[in-house]
């Protein structure tokens, strides 16, 4: 499973690594040290959390926002395939974007809850390119 330091955990989140170590600090989100002692989050965690920040807020930082007209970095949080059609769902920062694509195109992506992936927004298509 992918692990985040702290420094791409904040990108993701759409916070300082600042506000990330301190929510590691007070236990908010797991961490772990890597080989090279560097304090990581596990994907499937970093994902998890992403979504119980987005829904609760932070009470940290003011809300940023952006043009719908960009790209989304951020984690996969859920993805569901169906024979034929799948749904993979982003978390970035405040923001969640579900896009609707072919199976096929999950697979090809490699695509899994945890893992780092962009979300391309043109108009109501949602475009996912893995990071």
């Amino acid at each position: 499973m992918q692990s985040y330091t702290i420094g791409q955990a904040a990108r993701l989140l759409g916070v300082s690594p600042d506000t990330a170590r301190r929510w590691a600090d007070a236990g908010r989100v797991a961490t772990h040290r890597d080989e090279s002692g560097r304090r990581v989050v596990d994907g499937r965690d970093l994902a998890a959390f992403s979504i119980e920040i987005a829904q609760g807020g932070t009470g940290d930082e003011d809300e940023s926002y952006t043009s719908a007209r960009n790209a989304f970095p951020g984690i996969v949080t859920a993805v569901k395939l169906g024979d034929i059609a799948a749904q993979v769902e982003i978390q970035a920062g405040p923001h969640r974007l579900v896009s609707l694509l072919t199976r096929e195109a999950v697979e090809e992506l490699g695509l899994e809850v945890g893992m780092q992936a962009t979300a391309r927004v043109k108009s109501t298509s949602v475009h996912i390119d893995r990071a």
